[in-house]
């Protein structure tokens, strides 16, 4: 079964220094490799597709940031799932627009 994923993450690399925005664009980088529908905000990435396409994505992000000289990442990350229809982040964002009218 193929399940369909919407997830907040924001990568907490250490040891890196005070400016984490290098990091952060490898980050932005291995989500437009991967293909996977992404919108960066303030405090991190929203990323959304296949369960197993956004993980594998999450693990080349550790992987590449500690290749890179990040001694600790933390990633804090929001999931989402549903099975009664299908969703996209936008689809969220523009229900509550809709609302603002």
């Amino acid at each position: 079964t193929i399940m369909y994923i919407l997830m907040d993450i924001m990568v907490s690399p250490g040891g890196v220094g005070t400016s984490v925005s290098p990091y952060v664009a490898m980050c932005q980088k291995i989500f437009e490799e991967s293909g996977l529908t992404h919108s960066m905000h303030g405090f991190g990435t929203n990323v959304e597709g296949e369960w197993e396409e956004v993980m594998a994505a999450v693990k080349r992000c550790h992987d590449d940031l500690h290749q890179a000289g990040a001694v600790r990442i933390t990633s804090h990350m929001k999931l989402s799932t549903r099975i009664d229809r299908e969703q996209t982040m936008y689809d969220k964002v523009n229900s509550v627009q809709e609302k603002l009218i």
